[in-house]
């Protein structure tokens, strides 16, 4: 199951999980851009459904349960990828835009682990699931909205319910882009001095694309990563390790 699957990373990692061999069931509020993903694996001779939903809705969720299981059975892995950004700062931004944003990056995900965990929990069958943070959860961004706080908060839900999964089977874990070139983020990238300013704070000089990024969430719900668990695997082409080297260099005389 993989939340917010209609375009970008989501729709990357659906696609990568169907090729992989996986029944997959694509969920996004946009039931367009859901279907399109599925007709996307089945046309590649892959397996999934199209489930639209409001994920910061429990009748909703509720509902994808009864049509995945239906369908495919039990959830073995659990993708909470959807999320919504805002742009005001903390003085500004209104208290609707707030709560729809904490509403989707965190209850939402909630809302998904109590339906689908269960599952994963239930007699110890064991499962994944893997929480899809930001770069901004670990770095503060100002006038996001609190978009930064929410997956600050995501990370440390992924830790929380690590442990309480723990004996269960169930292994949690969380993904952090940094830069990624998503449908969302185009408009980011339409001043071409912009996106150079941008590829020159990245070390590997480039911004991640969203295989990039579903690659490894894949890579974190299969066998070869069965002893990795609690973790935050960061996908930025080394971003997140440049703040010393921003920094102006003194020097040191030796006399």
């Amino acid at each position: 199951m993989i939340t917010g699957a209609g375009s970008g990373i989501g729709a990357e990692t659906a696609k990568q999980f169907a090729r992989a061999g996986s029944h997959v069931g694509v969920i996004d509020r946009n039931e367009q851009r859901a279907a399109e993903v599925v007709r996307d694996i089945t046309d590649a001779g892959g397996s999934a459904i199209a489930l639209p939903a409001d994920i910061s809705s429990e009748a909703d969720v509720r509902n994808t349960v009864t049509q995945i299981t239906s369908r495919f059975g039990a959830c073995d892995v659990l993708v909470n990828n959807a999320a919504v950004s805002s742009g005001a700062s903390l003085l500004k931004v209104g208290l609707e835009d707030w709560n729809r944003l904490f509403a989707v990056n965190l209850t939402g995900a909630l809302i998904c682990t109590q339906a689908f965990g269960v599952q994963m929990a239930k007699e110890n069958r064991g499962g994944c699931i893997i929480n899809v943070g930001s770069i901004t959860g670990l770095h503060p961004m100002p006038c996001s909205g609190g978009y930064s706080i929410s997956k600050a908060a995501l990370s440390m839900f992924s830790r929380v319910l690590m442990l309480e999964l723990a004996s269960n089977g169930v292994r949690v874990n969380t993904v952090i882009p940094g830069l990624i070139r998503t449908p969302a983020t185009e408009g980011a990238y339409a001043d071409p001095s912009i996106a150079q300013a941008r590829r020159r704070l990245i070390p590997v000089g480039m911004e991640g694309r969203p295989e990039e990024v579903a690659e490894v969430i894949v890579m974190l719900a299969s066998d070869r990563t069965k002893y990795i668990s609690g973790q935050e695997i960061v996908v930025d082409g080394g971003l997140s390790q440049t703040l010393m080297s921003l920094m102006p260099r003194v020097r040191v005389r030796r006399d």
